[in-house]
């Protein structure tokens, strides 16, 4: 792949790590180290990290207790 600045030297290398067959493979490096960051941000300010843990929404606090999280918190 090359940009279109008119500059044939310059090419990008989008080597796929995990899967060859999937487009953007490149990117699970980077996306798992977003989240790790994420996570340990939360955690520094005390704040909470809400994911999905055996298909519920679940809260998990920086003292490492867990709850589940309701849309009625939102209102």
């Amino acid at each position: 792949m090359t940009d279109h600045n008119n500059d044939t030297h310059k090419t990008f290398n989008t080597e796929k790590i995990n899967n060859p067959g999937r487009k953007y493979a490149h990117l699970d490096k980077w996306i798992k180290l977003t989240g790790e960051m994420a996570r340990a941000q939360a955690r520094a300010k005390g704040r909470y990290e809400v994911y999905i843990k055996n298909g519920q929404w679940v809260k998990e606090y920086s003292n490492g207790e867990i709850i589940p999280f309701s849309e009625e918190e939102n209102d």
